[in-house]
């Protein structure tokens, strides 16, 4: 079960959050992990009432932001592309002005904005997306590279304000015993909130959404 840790030293945002402007969260994890599905599936879930808006980052390419305009999860004035042209984590951690750029764009062509999603491009367990560009990050992990994922760490692991241990369909196929990764991410994690993910078997990404949306509950209006 997913319990808010909101306030604890690693889930409190240094991006402060003012009123009348979306809330920002950031979707990190490896490449392969499910951050573009996970995207797609949030935006379908929070669409229907919110106004929602992603900004895509590739390293050479739109591939992401033309996924999600494939799929027709956002209409294509809602989805913006970065092409960061260096390593994933620079654009979303040491120099953020493209992002910054992308996300101001979108707030000001489409008031009454909600939240934005800001999708890194795959990296590794390092990734973090810097406190000046999101108010909170979500850490995207899955089973296929085995059980051991959450005890190797790493900042995606150890301190976002959520982790997603994703694809838990294939675990039997690969081998993954779930019960060791759920006690080494609690190990690791200590009280900040982890859950487990199909989107095969839970397409609307039940807990993940849930937990969005009790972040913005949370912002001032």
């Amino acid at each position: 079960m997913l319990q808010d840790h909101a306030n604890t030293p690693h889930g409190t945002a240094t991006l402060p959050h003012e009123p009348g402007r979306p809330l920002r969260i950031g979707i990190g994890g490896p490449v392969g992990s499910g951050k573009t599905a996970l995207v797609a599936a949030l935006c379908r879930s929070l669409g229907d009432g919110l106004g929602v808006a992603v900004v895509t980052n590739d390293i050479y390419t739109r591939e992401d932001a033309e996924f999600l305009l494939r799929n027709g999860v956002l209409p294509s004035e809602r989805v913006r592309a970065v092409e960061t042209g260096c390593c994933p984590h620079t654009a979303i951690r040491d120099d953020i002005s493209a992002n910054i750029e992308a996300i101001e764009t979108l707030e000001n062509s489409l008031p009454g904005l909600d939240v934005v999603l800001v999708e890194s491009g795959g990296d590794n367990l390092t990734a973090t997306f810097s406190r000046g560009l999101v108010h909170h990050q979500i850490f995207v992990i899955d089973v296929a590279g085995g059980d051991k994922v959450p005890r190797k760490g790493g900042p995606g692991v150890t301190t976002a304000d959520l982790l997603v241990i994703n694809k838990t369909d294939l675990a039997g196929q690969v081998g993954a015993d779930l019960s060791v990764m759920d006690r080494d991410a609690h190990a690791r994690r200590g009280d900040l909130p982890m859950c487990f993910l199909s989107l095969v078997e839970d397409p609307a990404a039940v807990p993940v959404t849930a937990w969005v949306r009790e972040r913005l509950a949370a912002v001032p209006t």
